[in-house]
């Protein structure tokens, strides 16, 4: 049941992407950001608090749906498990974002491809260099596909006695890892280690997945030269393995705001150019269809065994 909730979802999600603005993330945010205003006092266990009362009630919803209409049907439990997937999912959607930069710099339009690496990455990209475009839009299109789609049916899939659970849990720790880490004094760590946690096993398999879908040694040696060095460690592993799978060089200083923001090289080879990104898009598929091979061979091994 569970590798039939994933396809079926991730064909929703490749048939009807959803699209800006997400109404539901909208509101999470919006709750989230309540949390802290009214408990950051500037203390890891406030934070720790706070992050209880965004996660906790949201996975005990979601857990007891699954549970009342599993208790009906069997059909409605696996029908929540596919809506609330669909909703965790969200590569195509930014995977669009990243195919519509690389035509925009094909035809030369760098304004337009600053504007909506700027609006998708939210930061200022109104200095990149086609070279810059290109580099940081891959990151984007590698990260997300590990945020949004890898670390989620991971989860998922180790949860699957609870229904749609650990899709939730991981979407709504990387939400809050990311929107707290840079809040007051140590409100924010609890929210950075409990996804450390969460993270470190998806993003090593995220990893391992580009470098089998790609140079798999070039891949393995990024890894274990140029993770580390990257600010977010389980990221660094991701960029780094990926870049080296690609063949191109990712990370190194951009401009922002007038400013040279410097950042760590990964990766070997080329600096990427729009094809590249096409090429990151396919691999990121290629390694999809990786993980459901995987999973059909281990649900056709159980009805052998």
């Amino acid at each position: 049941m569970a590798f039939l909730s994933v396809l079926v979802a991730l064909v929703l999600e490749h048939l009807r992407p959803l699209r800006q603005p997400l109404r539901h993330y909208q509101r999470y945010t919006l709750f989230i950001h309540w949390l802290e205003r009214r408990l950051n006092a500037g203390e890891t266990s406030h934070g720790a608090i706070a992050w209880t009362l965004a996660v906790g009630p949201v996975l005990v919803a979601v857990w007891l749906v699954f549970f009342l209409l599993s208790g009906i049907s069997p059909f409605l439990g696996w029908a929540w498990n596919v809506a609330v997937l669909y909703l965790t999912l969200g590569f195509k959607y930014f995977s669009d974002d990243a195919e519509r930069i690389a035509r925009q710099l094909r035809a030369g339009e760098l304004d337009a491809a600053r504007t909506q690496l700027g609006a998708w990455r939210g930061g200022d990209a109104s200095r990149f260099s086609a070279d810059d475009i290109a580099r940081v839009t891959i990151e984007q299109v590698m990260a997300a596909s590990h945020r949004q789609m890898f670390g989620v049916l991971f989860w998922f899939v180790l949860l699957a006695p609870l229904g749609p659970v650990g899709a939730v849990l991981f979407r709504a720790a990387s939400i809050l890892a990311r929107r707290w880490v840079e809040s007051r004094g140590r409100f924010g760590l609890c929210a950075q280690r409990v996804f450390h946690i969460v993270n470190w096993m998806p993003a090593r398999l995220t990893a391992l997945t580009y470098a089998i879908a790609g140079n798999f040694e070039d891949a393995t040696y990024c890894w274990r030269t140029q993770a580390d060095s990257w600010p977010e460690t389980e990221e660094g592993v991701v960029l780094a393995t990926g870049a080296g799978a690609m063949g191109v060089k990712l990370g190194q200083s951009v401009n922002v705001g007038g400013e040279t923001v410097w950042r760590p090289e990964l990766g070997t080879g080329q600096p990427p150019d729009a094809d590249c990104i096409d090429s990151a898009v396919s691999m990121i598929w290629r390694g999809l269809v990786i993980w459901l091979v995987a999973g059909l061979l281990v649900v056709v091994a159980g009805w052998v065994s």
